[in-house]
Formats: C-alpha cells, sequence, structure tokens
C-alpha cells in the first residue's frame, strides 16, 4: 500500500488503514486526517467512509498482517469469552472490531452490559482483584443522539478490556460503531464463543 499521486477515495482510504495498524490507532477520523495530509489533499477533501476504511484495515491484515495479527485477534477473542463468563450476571455482548476482525494491536475488547447501578461492575471486578479505572465514553445513536456511557476499563493479562455500562432494558437499542457509522453488532456468549473457534488464519 504506497503512496499513490492521484489521493483518490480508495488511495486515501487505504492509507488510513495502513495508519491505523502501522501506527496502532483506532481512531479512524484520525487515521483518514493522517492520510489526506500525507497524500498532500486539502483538509476540504472529500473523505472515505469508516466503512470503507474498515474493509481495508481487513484487507490489509490479511496481506501483511500474518501470524502476530492471528495470534493478537485469537487471544482478544478467548479473552472476550472469559471476561464474558465472569460478567455473566450482568448480560455481557461483544462489540467492537473484534467482531468483524479489523484490527490494529491498540485494539482493546469492548463489551456492553447491562447492570442496574454502574457501580456494581465496579465492586464485582474490585472484590475480583482487577484494578478498575472508571472512565464514560459517547455514543451516538441512529436518530442523532449522543449519550455519554460510563466506562470500566481493566487489564486481563496482556489485554485490555473495555466495558460499557448501558442501562436494563437498553440491549436491543444498539449504538452506532466508531468504526463504521452502523449499528454496532452485539454477540451474546453462545455467539462470542463460535466466533472465538473460528480458525482466524482463514483471514489471511
Amino acid at each position: 500500500m504506497g503512496r499513490r499521486a492521484q489521493g483518490g477515495a480508495g488511495d486515501l482510504a487505504q492509507e488510513a488503514a495502513r495508519i491505523l495498524v502501522e501506527e496502532q490507532l483506532t481512531d479512524y477520523g484520525l487515521a483518514k486526517r493522517r492520510a489526506a495530509e500525507r497524500l498532500g489533499l486539502s483538509s476540504r477533501s472529500a473523505l472515505p467512509d469508516n466503512a470503507r476504511v474498515e474493509a481495508e484495515v481487513l484487507a490489509y491484515q490479511r496481506l501483511f498482517g500474518g501470524r502476530a495479527y492471528a495470534e493478537r485477534l485469537r487471544l482478544l477473542r478467548k479473552t472476550a469469552v472469559q471476561a464474558m463468563k465472569l460478567l455473566s450476571d450482568f448480560e455481557p455482548r461483544l462489540s467492537g472490531a473484534l467482531v468483524s476482525g479489523a484490527i490494529s494491536a491498540a485494539h482493546r475488547v469492548q463489551l456492553h452490559c447491562f447492570p442496574g447501578q454502574p457501580e456494581l461492575v465496579d465492586v464485582f471486578l474490585a472484590e475480583r482483584g482487577f484494578e478498575v479505572e472508571t472512565d464514560e465514553r459517547d455514543y451516538r445513536y441512529g436518530d442523532g443522539r449522543v449519550e455519554s456511557v460510563p466506562l470500566a476499563r481493566f487489564e486481563a493479562g496482556a489485554v485490555g478490556v473495555d466495558v460499557a455500562l448501558f442501562a436494563p432494558g437498553q440491549e436491543r437499542r444498539s449504538p452506532l460503531s466508531h468504526s463504521n457509522g452502523r449499528p454496532a453488532p452485539r454477540l451474546n456468549l453462545a455467539e462470542a464463543e463460535r466466533l472465538a473457534a473460528l480458525d482466524v488464519e482463514t483471514l489471511y
């Protein structure tokens, strides 16, 4: 994926994907802006949508990711299943880039949980020896609304896990994906286990 003179939408998407992987980013907007700058395009140039960039990330990893990418994706998905079993009382769902496989080394496991109170998850994890960092994350919905959701972050060995704490009853009201702008996938435990059992090497 070398630099191209024309700087069309396809070139921009490919360059953004390369930046995401090689510079270990998760912010698609930042990667697209860097790509436009490096291709010498105006700040007013039309940028490719995130879905196109996500497709190029997968294509890049199939070509160049090799065993390191496959092993990282396998580890992330295995850790996701383990974390979902741990948090089973809070109706966990797997979301984020792990579902498609369009990851860089910077990606963490993304779970959505639905506790009666966000603090319940923080206390639950702390009682089991995890050091929990609390935060918030903005989620956008299809109607244009943006809502701030509490976040519990912890480390599971070499893998980071982010748990977004949605209100009970929000299981079917999926926010838009940060990566592709579509309704975010939400896999239950059985679906996540099937995903983790896939032969990752078939991706490249």
